[in-house]
């Protein structure tokens, strides 16, 4: 069994928490973001130290609740003091990116470009035509832009073609053999 919850988070200079019931606040120097974490759950500051300790019984639902509060909250102050940044890179022939305004352009091998709005939290860069930078201070935010950017074209297994992460690996299948 996992003791996550349990560790201390330990508060940066520059970052200030203040919560209220279940409602969490945290600032930093990237910005400020607000979550409502579960209330089986206590939050407790004391100086540059947050701890988490269950309230009620100690449950199966309350020690899944435990750790990830307690994870959820170390990303917030991790995303406000750092940011987190995700790399795509599109791997085939006539594969590109283009960024107009908020508007993501991908040219993926449909016979029409694929349009991808771009949500208001995140910062998208396109240093060349063929890598996506995106980032932002909300961690699953970045993780979920960059999967849906992803699924426009996943990369298939035999050549390795499509849009795939920065450090991903792709196992590729030998094709058919002739007789």
């Amino acid at each position: 069994m996992s003791r996550i919850g349990y560790k201390t988070v330990d508060l940066p200079d520059g970052v200030e928490v203040s919560h209220r019931g279940t409602n969490v606040t945290v600032k930093g120097p990237k910005g400020t973001l607000t979550a409502t974490f579960a209330p089986e759950i206590k939050m407790q500051v004391k100086g540059n130290e947050v701890n988490f300790t269950p309230t009620g019984k100690y449950d199966n639902k309350e020690r899944a609740l435990h750790g990830t509060t307690r994870a959820n909250f170390n990303n917030m102050v991790e995303g406000v003091m750092n940011g987190f940044h995700k790399t795509l890179k599109l791997v085939g022939v006539g594969y590109r990116a283009q960024l107009k305004g908020n508007t993501l352009t991908l040219n993926v091998g449909y016979s029409n470009p694929v349009e991808v709005q771009v949500p208001e939290d995140l910062t998208v860069a396109v240093p060349d035509n063929t890598t996506i930078n995106i980032s932002g201070i909300n961690k699953q935010h970045v993780g979920d832009f960059a999967a849906e950017v992803r699924s426009y074209r996943s990369p298939e297994p035999y050549k390795g073609k499509g849009i795939r992460y920065e450090n991903e690996h792709i196992t590729l299948k030998e094709g058919k053999t002739g007789k």
